[in-house]
């Protein structure tokens, strides 16, 4: 990470990024970047509600809650909190317009967003600054590159979510001793990003067969419990069900446990990297190379390319970089023995086979 000295240091920079959890987790190092680069710079970002679960503890940073449930009476909430309050610099890091139109309430000479290319809904209209325009980027360096326009390079990734110790005890004692531990995290906020129950089912146990112990986790939402007993009801070795008993700080705690995780395109993926563990990602909607887990995916399975030849007739290669292919059955491209071929290789690296 380097600083341009031709720049002085702000005195304060604002950072609207709301959502989603994964995305919320890609901006943490760029959070790490500025306060290493800047540590006098006074930072304040507007995030989610649910996401402030997760990152709102990060030291060194005032947050401001942005309760998208409530509609315009939350957009209203985070106008007044930030009334009369002036930053150096606004980094708009979402383009839905109600970010654009939560982002007008937030007082900046300096507003950076996205390049062209990757702006939509009147991005271009609440900024004045914008990223680099790159193709080929994973989200995360999207995100980093928001510190360039201000003379920075982020060229270190780091994390460092605090886990507080009642969540790191709840984990040990749910997930007792060192039995190799697969986590099964099933259930993408996209649908069409899912997996086939009995197929999750089938992989969770070949992984009790070879003596792993093998969980289902997931949130408290009807359709992640409804999944997990799809999941349940098809396998033949009964897995611990951890579905909807953690929170985000205690989930944390499991995903460090944990040896691999198996999940979609989701959060859990990208909170699970966040700590080192390896992940065994599923894609064939979404181009691992954009947003699968971004420190290693050397074990995830990458179908990508042949859902864009199936449903486009085009090589991946050939699509808008960050093209998803949400469609029915895409999934369907990650056979069994695709999954068990990428575990077994996992198992092998950590000298578990």
């Amino acid at each position: 990470m380097t600083a341009s000295s031709a720049l002085s240091t702000p005195s304060s920079i604002c950072l609207l990024r709301t959502s989603a959890i994964g995305d919320v987790t890609h901006v943490v190092p760029l959070v790490r970047t500025l306060q290493q680069a800047w540590p006098q710079t006074s930072l304040t970002w507007v995030v989610g509600k649910l996401e402030r679960k997760l990152v709102g503890d990060l030291p060194g940073v005032e947050f401001v809650t942005f309760d998208k449930s409530a509609g315009w009476a939350g957009m209203r909430e985070v106008h007044r909190a930030l009334h009369g309050r002036r930053f150096d610099a606004l980094l708009q890091m979402q383009v839905a317009m109600r970010s654009n139109l939560l982002s007008l309430g937030i007082k900046a000479p300096q507003r950076i967003g996205y390049d062209a290319a990757r702006s939509k809904d009147l991005h271009g209209l609440v900024i004045n600054r914008r990223i680099p325009a790159r193709r080929g980027e994973h989200v995360l360096d999207a995100l980093g590159s928001f510190v360039e326009p201000l003379g920075l390079k982020q060229t270190k990734v780091r994390w460092d979510i605090p886990v507080p110790d009642e969540a790191h005890a709840w984990a040990a004692e749910v997930l007792p001793g060192d039995t190799p531990t697969l986590l099964i995290s099933p259930t993408s906020s996209h649908a069409l990003r899912n997996w086939r129950p009995e197929r999750y089912a089938a992989v969770m146990d070949y992984a009790a067969a070879c003596g792993w112990r093998v969980a289902l986790i997931g949130g408290p939402s009807s359709g992640e419990r409804e999944m997990a007993d799809a999941v349940l009801a098809a396998c033949r070795r009964a897995p611990l069900d951890l579905t909807g008993k953690d929170t985000l700080k205690r989930l944390m705690a499991m995903l460090a446990r944990a040896q691999l995780v198996l999940t979609p395109d989701s959060g859990p993926m990208h909170m699970a990297n966040a700590v080192g563990t390896k992940v065994l990602g599923l894609h064939a909607a979404s181009n691992p190379d954009r947003s699968g887990p971004y420190s290693d995916r050397r074990w995830c399975v990458d179908k990508y390319d042949a859902a864009a030849q199936k449903y486009f007739g085009k090589s991946a290669s050939e699509l808008a970089w960050g093209s998803k292919i949400e469609r029915p059955g895409v999934m369907d491209l990650i056979g069994v023995d695709d999954v068990i071929e990428r575990f077994d290789a996992a198992a092998l690296d950590l000298g578990l086979s």
